[in-house]
């Protein structure tokens, strides 16, 4: 079945991919905010830290990765799918598995302007803990904090 998708932990031959991933969906969701890294800079940060040092996972289909995650501890660092897969339930799916993964909570940070982004989140049951002018980020735009605190 072409469209079956496999959520697995990433291995350093997803690194590239998975970046390239982050890459298009970063432009596709957010066009209006300036990416503070070059696609060479991005690349590089899947190589040496994400894969090999933070929990990645990537959504696959066939050969190809359509999705990443990554989790430092309880918070959710990166969720980003490749624009061609949005609206199919993966997004869910990993929201799923993160929380499996960290049962007792987790914390994220979304620019203000990602507004699909944040009505996905709060569908999830997360809810704003905090606003920032976005001064302690590296694209300096404005984000909020989201708290997802099971009961």
């Amino acid at each position: 079945m072409p469209d079956e998708v496999v959520l697995r932990r990433a291995d350093s031959a997803d690194a590239l991919p998975a970046a390239d991933v982050w890459l298009r969906s970063y432009a596709a969701a957010v066009p209006s905010v300036r990416c503070a890294h070059t696609a060479a800079e991005v690349r590089d940060w899947f190589t040496r830290v994400l894969v090999p040092h933070r929990e990645t996972w990537v959504a696959t289909s066939g050969s190809s990765v359509v999705g990443v995650m990554v989790l430092a501890g309880q918070e959710l660092k990166q969720l980003y799918l490749d624009p061609a897969w949005r609206g199919r339930g993966l997004g869910d799916r990993f929201m799923g598995l993160a929380k499996q993964r960290q049962p007792a909570g987790l914390t994220l940070w979304t620019f203000q302007v990602n507004r699909p982004a944040r009505r996905f989140y709060e569908r999830h049951g997360f809810v704003e803990a905090d606003r920032t002018d976005g001064a302690r980020n590296d694209e300096r735009e404005p984000d909020i904090c989201y708290v997802w605190a099971p009961a």
